[in-house]
């Protein structure tokens, strides 16, 4: 690994100084480094390692190149040269880009990225990414070290490959403002992401899935390879594991007959013990190993003092692989590939070396409060890491789902039954007493599979004590509650019934105070304990389906608990009359459920029109519906609703009932009563379209301008309605219109959606008064008959319909210094972007006005002059020509 400075190539020089973070390939790598003869005692070792199962490193590829004159070189899988193109394909778009690799484990997806690095060094400035990714400022950082050399005038695309997808987004984000800061000039894409990643079931997709199944084209190669194999190291490619498997096309029979010598094998004896948790660990967190000193210290139990790993394993130890990736690290351990991980394990199990009684061994030997940290991730992963899978029922849908418990859980469960797999849950809750995920797992596993409530509940509240204050954590213990209390007896007493209900509302309103005082990423410097990047929103929609549950369970039973409950009726004196002095202690619970019903409503009504989790999916349909059935059943029609339905009901189009719809939501109780009462009387006249809006609209303006204090739909909607058409000069001074809502989402929701994707709520188009406000409900009505259409917002491929062209108004701005601007009279504002791909190259361009609830976005961007070829994030075609730009403007 080269994680040093770096050094000279034949490119010139190149020094960047320390990147503690990205393990750098250079152009010249190993040339001249090694001796002729330390080359060839380090290519013995390091090829037969490789073909044995150990991962590779860059030594292999060399000795792959190297070989091409007497022999074969490295074998390219099918998706070698797809994945090749479109790397390359992409350096023909600004800024940074993705392309993805997703296999599955043992199949070669590592080797093959690592391969297309090594192939492409010489054209890019290629890196893998090693370091911790806690501090994303750090990582940007050091790739814009490595694009520019240390110079502006040494800049070269970085090809950066690394693992972890859930980190790409804030990346891009972090390099382009480091690229800002440091004004730095771009002439060529800064950097494109290789995102290799595992996963046990790919879907097909437009970027490069690799399977464990051979073509036949990739049969033939790897049949040619064994041949040359052999004739070099004779008996020696029995062994060959890693490469057997692959080359038999991923035979089970291959395998089986590999790992046949553990069946003969005494179950007490320690090397197979060593061989099980060996086989659990790869079996089930693929690329996981242990340290040889730890393998060593295990077998010490059967007093070998004096014989080598290798030899103490005997007669399995050909299924057993020591490495070294780092000259300056320790020799690590791990069995040479996943299906024998994978074959090993079921076939202890079926002598009776149980999957839970190897988890109980390895945790007892290997694992202790202080485990390090990078062998606690191979535990959590192994115990508590839920897997994505497909949907069972929706065949031809992409959809995944959450499995309930990890792969190991859901085995033991199978094969051992429910109580095995508390027992193992306990043990690592025990035995690892500081972390709190541990008895969060075993608390779900009581109360969603063995039904036990109150065990439960004690698990709950042990993890909280372990990191209090997490929302999170303190998540289970609501659910737990809230579970118990759907399971309850209809004819269960009212007392019970609300009890319940107290104790999962008082968890639910805890994890809401915890989630409000935890902060994002960007908060850590502010002296946050917890952090995420998310805002946990389950307390709030915990405790309406608690109401929910509520609701239906007393209602059923007595259809006068629906006045009490919606307050209709005096809740005390109700109380009263059923004679339980029980009762009377929940009367304070019963008088604020319609209120916090209605509070966390509004909350999720915002929370899902103005953001999605992110820019490529929406949230579950469900949160919607069970929101808006608990507040139906609290609150009812309120005057809003009313209105709204009114809108509806009228000669209103859908463009002005969206407007209105937005508008009254904004308004006072009172204020909205008057408006009614003006409704109601206006709905017989035939010019009651145009008085209902001027009505509306009248006590709108009674508000402008917008102040401080106001929010950021008050500002928005001020936005809308005077932004000047053709530049012209504007009533209100834009600029400090845009700033103070910018300071009031700052204030009033920036905590609650910080890395969703805000959507956009209006946009400006080419009418006249509300005419010219085109909600974005109305663009979305033209795409829900095509298939992914929700993905639209980050491909934008939205503004290719002609439909959505022919409403829209397209402005004038330029892009300079990775920002966009537009001139609204005399002054410049400043406007973000909804693709940040759309910043890097200063030019002046046109573009739609959108807002979302943090502020004015341009959309669709396009160069005013020239023809040319606008690409989205993944480098599609949006469009082909300028002449789409002067039409639609």
């Amino acid at each position: 690994m080269a994680n040093g400075p770096a050094r000279s190539t034949k490119e010139g020089e190149l020094h960047v100084g320390s990147l503690p973070l990205l393990d750098i390939l250079h152009a010249d790598q190993f040339e001249g480094k090694y001796s002729d003869q330390e080359l060839l005692e380090r290519i013995g070792k390091a090829e037969e390692n490789f073909y044995r199962g150990a991962p590779p490193e860059w030594l292999n590829f060399y000795i792959s190149e190297q070989a091409e004159s007497h022999g074969t070189a490295f074998i390219k899988r099918d998706g070698y040269e797809k994945l090749k193109k479109q790397i390359q394909g992409n350096r023909k778009f600004p800024g940074i880009s993705t392309v993805k690799l997703s296999h599955q484990p043992g199949c070669g997806g590592t080797t093959m990225a690592m391969q297309v690095l090594w192939d492409l060094r010489k054209t890019f400035r290629c890196a893998v990414l090693t370091g911790s990714t806690s501090d994303i400022t750090k990582v940007a950082m050091e790739v814009l070290k490595l694009f520019t050399a240390g110079s502006q005038n040494h800049q070269r695309t970085v090809l950066l490959l690394l693992n972890n997808e859930t980190i790409l987004e804030d990346l891009q984000s972090s390099i382009m403002m480091t690229a800002a800061e440091q004004k730095i000039v771009t002439r060529m894409p800064v950097v494109i992401f290789l995102s290799c990643v595992r996963n046990n079931a790919p879907q097909q997709s437009d970027h490069v899935v690799l399977k464990n199944t051979l073509s036949d084209n990739e049969k033939e190669k790897f049949d040619k390879k064994k041949e040359e194999l052999q004739s070099r190291y004779k008996d020696k490619c029995e062994q060959f594991h890693g490469f057997n498997i692959m080359q038999s096309n991923f035979s089970q029979d291959y395998v089986r007959e590999a790992c046949a010598a553990l069946e003969k094998c005494e179950k007490t004896n320690q090397s197979l013990k060593l061989a099980a948790i060996l086989s659990l660990l790869n079996a089930y967190v693929p690329g996981s190993y242990l340290l040889e000193s730890q393998c060593l210290d295990f077998l010490r139990k059967d007093k070998y003092v004096d014989l080598s790993l290798e030899d103490q394993m005997q007669p399995f130890s050909h299924l057993i692989i020591t490495f070294q990736q780092d000259e300056r690290c320790e020799k690590k351990v791990r069995m040479a590939h996943t299906m024998i991980a994978q074959c090993c394990t079921e076939l202890l199990a079926k002598a009776g070396v149980t999957r839970s009684g190897t988890t109980r061994n390895f945790l007892n030997n290997f694992c202790s409060d202080a485990i390090p940290l990078w062998l606690l991730g191979f535990v959590k992963d192994m115990l508590t890491k839920r897997e994505m899978k497909k949907e069972v029922d929706q065949v031809n849908s992409t959809d995944m789902k959450q499995e309930k418990f990890s792969r190991l859980i859901l085995d033991i469960q199978m094969m051992e039954g429910k109580e095995q797999c508390a027992t193992v849950l306990e043990e690592v809750s025990c035995k690892i007493f500081q972390n709190p995920f541990f008895p969060q797992a075993l608390a779900r596993f009581y109360y969603i599979e063995l039904k036990d409530y109150n065990q439960a509940e004690t698990w709950a509240v042990e993890a909280l004590k372990r990191d209090p204050q997490n929302s999170f954590v303190a998540d289970t213990l609501g659910q737990v509650h809230k579970n118990h209390l759907m399971k309850q007896k209809v004819s269960a007493e009212p007392t019970d019934i609300l009890q319940m209900a107290q104790k999962a509302i008082n968890a639910f309103e805890d994890e809401e105070r915890f989630a409000e005082d935890e902060g994002g990423p960007d908060m850590k410097e502010h002296g946050k304990r917890n952090v995420s990047r998310l805002f946990n929103s389950r307390g709030l929609f915990g405790y309406l389906q608690v109401c929910n549950a509520l609701y239906d369970k007393l209602v059923s039973q007595n259809e006068t608990w629906e006045e009490v409950l919606t307050k209709k009726l005096s809740t005390s004196s109700f109380l009263k009359s059923l004679g339980d002095n029980k009762l009377l202690g929940l009367n304070e619970l019963l008088e604020n459920l319609k209120d916090e019903v209605e509070r966390k409503y509004i909350f999720f009504e915002k929370y899902l029109t103005y953001s999605k989790p992110n820019n490529k999916k929406d949230d579950p349909e469900y949160i919607s519906k069970d929101t808006s059935d608990c507040y139906q059943k609290y609150v009812g029609g309120t005057t809003t609703k009313q209105l709204i339905q009114m809108f509806q009901e009228g000669n209103l189009d859908d463009q002005s009932v969206e407007v209105l719809s937005f508008l009254v939501k904004q308004y006072t109780q009172s204020e909205l009563e008057e408006i009614s009462t003006k409704c109601r009387e206006m709905c017989p006249s035939a010019d009651s379209e145009t008085a209902l809006v001027n009505n509306i609209l009248t006590l709108f303006r009674g508000k402008m301008p917008p102040s401080d204090t106001d929010p950021p739909e008050l500002h928005m909607f001020a936005l809308l309605w005077y932004w000047p058409e053709n530049e012209g000069q504007c009533v209100y001074d834009i600029s400090q219109i845009i700033q103070q809502m910018h300071n009031t989402y700052k204030n009033v929701y920036k905590k609650y959606f910080r890395a969703r994707y805000l959507l956009p709520v209006f946009f400006i188009g080419k009418g006249e008064g509300v005419k010219r406000i085109v909600h974005r409900t109305i663009i979305e009505k033209y795409l829900k008959a095509k298939p992914d259409w929700s993905n639209n917002w980050k491909k934008e491929e939205i503004f290719r319909s002609p439909d959505v062209q022919e409403l829209l108004l397209r402005l004038d701005g330029v892009v300079r210094n990775y920002r966009v601007y537009t001139r609204v009279g005399s002054k410049e504002i400043e406007i973000n972007a909804n693709l940040q791909n759309s910043l890097w190259k200063k030019r002046q361009v046109t573009f739609y006005l959108g807002f979302t609830i943090r502020g004015p976005v341009a959309f669709g961007i396009q160069n005013k002059t020239a023809d040319t070829v606008i690409a989205d994030q993944n480098g599609k075609t949006l469009t082909n020509s300028v002449k789409e730009t002067k039409a639609a403007t």
